[in-house]
C-alpha cells in the first residue's frame, strides 16, 4: 500500500484545507440560526423560482433541521464536490503533466494495482472529508443548543447522500483522469457544475424531470431527504452504476494507455 500511503499524505493538506473551511461555513452559517429563525420562511416564500431551484418550497426553514438543510445543502454539495472532483480528476494525469509516471512504472508494480491504490486514496480522503464536515455539523447543534431538535433520521440520511454523491463524482472524473494527461482542474470543475446547474433545473421544470437520472445532486437533494426522512434508493443505484462505470474506464484505458 506504498502508493495509498504516498497519496493520503500528498493529499493531507488539501484535505485538511477544504474540510475545514467547508465544516467552518457551515458551523457559522448555523450559528445565526437563533437570530434567524421566524424570518427565514417570510425571507424565501416569495422568491418564486429561486425557491423552486433550491428546493426551499418543501423545507420547514423555520426547524434547525430544515434550516440546516437550506445551508449545509448547498456548501456541503459544492464544497464536497469541487474537492472530489479535484483530487479525482488529477490522480492518474499527473503522473505524465508532472513527468513521474517513468519512475512510478519502473517499480515492480502493474498499472492495476496503480489504479487500486489511487482510487482506495480517493475513498479514503472523502470519507475523512464527509467525517470533518460532520464533526462541525454536531458542534454548530450543541453551541445553540439545538441537539435535542434535530430530526437525526434526516440528518444522517444527508449526510449519507452527501458522501455517496461525493465518491460518484470523484469515481467519474477518476475515470477522466486516465484518458486525459494535463488540463484537469478545468474539467473537473468545470463537470461539477454541470451536474448542478442541471439539478436546479430539473427542480424548476417537470419536463425535464429526466435530468433526476444524470446528476448526482438529484438524490442528494436535502429538500427530499429531509421533508421525507427517505433516500431515492433508485438514484442511488444509478449513481453506483456510474461510479462504478468510472472505475471501470480508469482501469481499462490506463492499462492500455500509451504514457509518455
Amino acid at each position: 500500500m506504498t502508493i495509498f500511503k504516498h497519496e493520503i499524505k500528498q493529499m493531507r493538506t488539501a484535505l485538511l484545507i477544504w474540510g475545514i473551511a467547508v465544516g467552518l461555513m457551515i458551523l457559522v452559517s448555523m450559528i445565526i440560526y437563533p437570530e434567524m429563525v421566524g424570518n427565514t420562511a417570510d425571507m424565501f416564500e416569495n422568491m418564486g423560482v429561486f425557491t423552486q431551484a433550491f428546493g426551499l418550497d418543501k423545507l420547514d426553514i423555520n426547524s434547525v433541521t430544515g434550516y440546516y438543510g437550506m445551508q449545509s445543502g448547498s456548501i456541503l454539495a459544492l464544497g464536497g464536490t469541487f474537492f472530489a472532483s479535484l483530487i479525482g480528476i488529477s490522480m492518474l494525469s499527473k503522473e505524465e503533466s508532472a513527468k513521474t509516471a517513468e519512475f512510478l512504472l519502473t517499480h515492480p508494480i502493474s498499472r492495476q494495482q496503480v489504479v487500486i491504490e489511487k482510487i482506495y486514496a480517493i475513498f479514503f480522503a472523502i470519507i475523512l472529508f464527509n467525517l470533518l464536515c460532520l464533526l462541525f455539523s454536531l458542534i454548530s447543534f450543541a453551541i445553540i443548543n439545538e441537539m435535542n431538535n434535530v430530526v437525526w433520521s434526516s440528518f444522517w440520511l444527508f449526510h449519507l447522500a452527501q458522501c455517496i454523491m461525493h465518491i460518484q463524482i470523484a469515481s467519474l472524473c477518476f475515470g477522466i483522469s486516465a484518458i486525459i494527461k494535463r488540463g484537469g482542474i478545468g474539467i473537473g470543475i468545470g463537470f461539477t457544475m454541470l451536474m448542478y446547474f442541471l439539478n436546479l433545473i430539473c427542480n424548476i421544470s417537470e419536463r425535464v424531470r429526466f435530468l433526476k437520472y444524470i446528476t448526482p445532486f438529484q438524490y442528494a437533494e436535502p429538500s427530499h431527504i429531509i421533508s421525507k426522512s427517505s433516500i431515492d434508493s433508485n438514484l442511488i443505484i444509478v449513481g453506483v452504476i456510474y461510479a462504478t462505470i468510472g472505475i471501470v474506464v480508469a482501469f481499462w484505458y490506463y492499462d492500455r494507455k500509451d504514457i509518455t
